[in-house]
């Protein structure tokens, strides 16, 4: 059974124990019909018609969280035979476990909170363990090898994951506090488009509701001075419930570059060559405090309030050595930059969530008022000193500060209505205004003086309003006993302000979009499901790429963006089929996407040594592939979850002489997780990435495969010791190739390793957990026996639309 009741010796948790016997026989019956619903739900399942909410048997999404939020004393009549039946009886203790669905009609949902690592890793280690996503030692995230990824927290956009920051902010935020992540690469349409227009990578946090009070401490030392600790703890008594934690982390990667590059002039055909030789040194350091409160209302009306506060800083050293060669290989140009680089980063969250149960079993009206901000600020002095000087070059010494700001306020509404004859009508309404302010400021020193002028040519300040506001609407329904359907449409209106403060150019844009998607479930046996899905998204462009400031990189590069950019236009297709394989659930999926007016670089020289990189809209990129994913317990004590894409990318492009061409390139990824229980208290754990050949913007980045090991012991009920070793062959690394008419480039970057933590982990207060029956902890991935009904009932609470 799905759920089931345990009887131990001792007395029933809810404090049934000493209570009068009419009470004991309260408690008692409200026992009983939890276990008798949890009995039903395997039948339910089995005869679930191929959608998520059939027309007489299923319960609507909405309609799962409603006993959730009721008061923790909320009760129901019991019956006058089972009162009397009950009476005289020693009230025992009960625990109620149970299986949680991986699928939903649009989604796939992952459960990382049992990954060995939970209590030591970040937000980017738990989306790294993900099928198909793959996370860099930058913290950059990719799905399907596309780096267009939304990351949203419980459904909703966070300022502290927009832009450039958001690599920083995954690495700081702790992979304990996660829940399950949603994969949803065909959104819906109550989601927007906000951080980009591809698929969703949706992190649903934990949500405490049961009575008590209880929580977690975890403290992990790791190599070259590596160290995490966190505190979570959560209270629920009556109408009110609380929630919260705090957590630090120093954590990061040193790294080395070298890079060769051959620049050919298209007139001449003459060649230049450099290279370049770098260290960067310097870990990040982060705080974090978060907290919410609940509150019922009534029966049908709950209350939500929550705020999160998170610092971040990184202090770093680097080394740069340059080298310029003319044709004949003697140098032109030799020498050193030094870099010293304070930066700090302050991010805030606060919430007001209400939720309202209509009369109807499901109907769920949610209102939702959040306000983001991230404030991130760095000075980095750079010092240059030449061994072999070229003409109109000298030692220098410059400064760069940088402040950037955004601020995200989001409002959002969801009415979900099943109707009698079993579909579901969901509308929902968005007002959101996203604005963002960057400030360049640098400065060139007087090396005899040390008087320092502000350098006019890479100063600059970039100012960008964006408002949003859009409707949707979706049907799902029961075709017949083997077909579901869902069908949804957004509409989106985007207004625009932009302003190059430094250049004095104001201009703005606005438009309208549609957004159709459709979403089918087929049940082809018991235990063996087809998934259609399609959505047409946008991706509008962002702040650094609409900025039209040339923004100074390094001494060979420059970028500027363009504020005329229009949204690229995406239509995605998935098929997907899902069963059970002897012992293994098995899921395999075939996508294509394609994206028209697609933002692509384009590399323009401004001197000899200078390329200058900008962007525009043009052409098409094109991109499909085949995955697969493969879960469960092949012996008593090895689970494995393996998972692989194989995928064609082609993209257009265009040279600094203006040639348009394409390229394609096929990848293969795969990465598996295998656990082993060595004895009832330990267990270890393997994982392993292999990530193919990727199309970058003018080349591409070379095939690289890391490896982690893991160990789990319990050292009793409470205490766990958990040991983690990552890239345990410091193999991890990004090797690039860039291949045009006029620019050759090689580049390769390595990161230390391995990186080792130990830490111990412990749990007080409530009710221990209970153990998997069908597996070791840390299993997470598997569907439910007997494999996904159609449409799913899906994870943790996702989070209300966009």
């Amino acid at each position: 059974m799905v759920q089931r009741i345990r009887s131990t010796q001792g007395r029933f948790h809810s404090g049934a124990a000493g209570a009068s016997p009419r009470r004991q026989a309260l408690y008692l019956a409200v026992a009983l019909a939890v276990c008798e619903l949890g009995a039903m739900r395997p039948a339910l399942a089995q005869a679930e018609p191929a959608t998520q909410v059939p027309a007489t048997t299923a319960v609507p999404a909405a309609a799962a969280s409603r006993a959730a939020s009721q008061p923790a004393t909320t009760t129901a009549p019991v019956p006058a035979a089972v009162a009397a039946e009950a009476a005289p009886q020693q009230i025992q203790s009960v625990n109620v476990v149970g299986e949680r669905q991986n699928n939903r009609i649009d989604r796939q949902v992952y459960d990382v909170k049992s990954d060995v690592n939970a209590s030591n890793g970040s937000a980017a280690d738990a989306l790294g363990n993900v099928p198909s996503v793959a996370v860099d030692a930058d913290g950059t995230v990719s799905l399907r090898g596309s780096t267009n990824v939304q990351i949203l927290v419980d459904g909703k956009p966070s300022a502290m994951l927009q832009g450039e920051n958001r690599g920083s902010a995954l690495q700081a935020m702790p992979a304990e506090d996660i829940d399950s992540v949603e994969v949803i690469n065909n959104p819906g349409a109550e989601f927007g488009n906000e951080g980009g227009g591809g698929p969703i990578l949706n992190l649903v946090m934990k949500r405490n509701r049961r009575p008590g009070g209880f929580g977690a401490a975890n403290v992990n030392a790791g190599t070259a001075g590596r160290h995490n600790a966190a505190l979570n703890g959560a209270y629920n008594s009556g109408l009110w419930g609380f929630q919260g934690g705090v957590n630090v982390r120093k954590d990061g990667r040193d790294s080395t570059y070298e890079s060769e590059r051959e620049r050919i002039d298209p007139v001449t055909g003459a060649s230049q060559r450099s290279t370049q030789q770098s260290t960067s040194n310097g870990l990040n350091e982060s705080v974090g405090v978060r907290g919410q409160v609940t509150y019922n209302l009534s029966q049908d009306d709950t209350l939500e309030a929550g705020v999160g506060l998170m610092k971040r800083n990184n202090d770093q050293q680097g080394l740069d050595h340059y080298s310029v060669f003319d044709a004949d290989g003697n140098t032109t140009s030799d020498y050193s930059r030094t870099t010293r680089r304070n930066g700090d980063s302050s991010n805030n969250q606060a919430n007001v969530r209400w939720d309202h149960k209509g009369e109807k079993l499901g109907e769920l009206f949610k209102m939702d008022l959040r306000v983001s901000t991230s404030d991130n600020d760095s000075e980095t002095d750079y010092a240059n000193t030449y061994t072999v000087t070229p003409p109109r070059a000298a030692d220098s010494r410059n400064l760069q500060d940088v402040d950037n700001s955004t601020r995200i306020i989001d409002y959002t509404g969801d009415y979900e209505l099943p109707l009698e004859s079993g579909a579901i009508v969901k509308v929902g309404y968005k007002i959101a205004d996203n604005k963002s302010e960057f400030d360049t400021r640098y400065y060139d020193f007087d090396l005899a003086s040390g008087a320092q002028s502000v350098n006019d040519r890479r100063t600059n300040a970039f100012e960008i309003d964006e408002r949003n506001t859009a409707l949707y609407g979706s049907y799902q329904w029961k075709v017949n006993e083997r077909w579901g359907a869902q069908l949804g449409l957004r509409a989106e209106h985007t207004d625009m302000d932009l302003k190059q403060v430094t250049s004095r150019i104001e201009t703005g844009n606005s438009y309208l979009n549609w957004m159709p998607s459709a979403f089918a479930t087929y049940k082809l046996a018991e235990k063996t499901n087809l998934r259609f899905s399609y959505s047409h998204r946008i991706r509008r462009p962002g702040a650094n790429e609409l900025n039209p400031f040339v923004v100074y990189r390094d001494e060979l590069n420059e970028s500027s963006g363009n504020p005329f950019l229009k949204p690229v236009q995406t239509d995605s297709f998935e098929v997907g089929y899902e069963t059970k394989a002897g012992v293994l659930d098995a899921n395999v999926r075939a996508y294509y996407r394609n994206e028209r007016d697609t933002i692509r670089s384009r590399q323009l020289a401004v001197s000899d040594t200078v390329i200058l990189t900008t962007l525009e809209n043009g052409g098409s990129n094109r991109s499909g592939g085949l995955e697969f994913t493969l879960s469960g317990k092949v012996t008593p004590k090895l689970s494995i979850n393996t998972s692989g894409n194989v995928f064609v990318a082609e993209q257009q492009q265009i040279d600094l002489l203006g040639v348009e061409s394409k390229r394609s390139a096929t990848s293969v990824n795969v990465r598996g997780r295998l656990n082993y229980q060595l004895t009832p208290l330990d267990q270890v754990q393997l994982m392993f990435n292999a990530q193919g050949k990727t199309l970058t913007g003018y080349g591409y980045r070379e095939p690289s495969a890391t490896a982690d090991l893991s160990y789990r012991r319990n050292l009793s009920q409470s205490l766990t010791l958990v040991v983690n070793a990552r890239d345990i062959f410091s193999s991890q690394k990004q090797e690039t190739v860039t291949d045009s008419a006029t620019l050759k480039e090689y580049s390769v970057r390595r990161f230390d390793g391995p990186v080792v933590f130990v830490g111990l982990s412990y749990r007080f207060g409530g009710v221990q957990a209970n153990r998997r029956q069908d597996g070791p902890p840390g299993e997470g991935w598997r569907p439910p026996p007997g494999g996904m009904p159609p449409g799913g009932f899906g994870g943790g609470p996702g989070g209300p639309g966009m």
